[in-house]
């Protein structure tokens, strides 16, 4: 089974353009990310349905981050994506007659309610500015560890 990884990608995004200046176009996001222009302006398009982007077309146009980063959580992000499955297992159901099957199903849906609802809670604690201020950290290590070295790119 395939991992839905659209909010990973998503907050990859968006922590890069936290970091422009300007707008930042779906071509250049998608040459980033290995994908279509197409499925960036899918993804952007319900980000910006909830107010966490906008859009400008034509010169110099693009995608443009207009929230708070310290009021949007990775909550407010996965439902803008239309709250994506979390978990990529689920129940037998060729049996819906089978009392053993019944029981391994009821325990298992209990289980996975338990663990999403705990997952989604985590999502709620944390902002797009706590992980903008983790990708700086890592940055300035990154700069640190490579002083003195002669031919390094900067960090990106």
């Amino acid at each position: 089974m395939r991992r839905d990884s659209r909010l990973s990608g998503v907050l990859h995004i968006l922590l890069h353009m936290a970091r422009q200046d300007g707008p930042t176009t779906s071509e250049e996001m998608a040459k980033a990310m290995d994908t279509n222009p197409v499925v960036i302006r899918r993804l952007m398009a319900g980000l910006r349905d909830h107010g966490y982007v906008r859009s400008e077309r034509g010169h110099g146009g693009g995608w443009t981050l207009v929230c708070d980063l310290s009021t949007v959580t990775l909550r407010d992000i996965y439902t803008a994506l239309g709250c994506p499955s979390l978990l990529a297992i689920g129940n037998r159901t060729e049996a819906p007659g089978c009392l053993v099957e019944a029981a391994v199903n009821s325990v298992l849906d209990e289980s996975f309610r338990d663990a999403e609802s705990l997952l989604l809670s985590r999502l709620g604690e944390v902002t797009l500015a706590m992980l903008s201020a983790d990708v700086r950290r890592r940055l300035a290590a990154r700069g640190r560890s490579r002083r003195g070295e002669k031919g390094t790119r900067r960090p990106t």
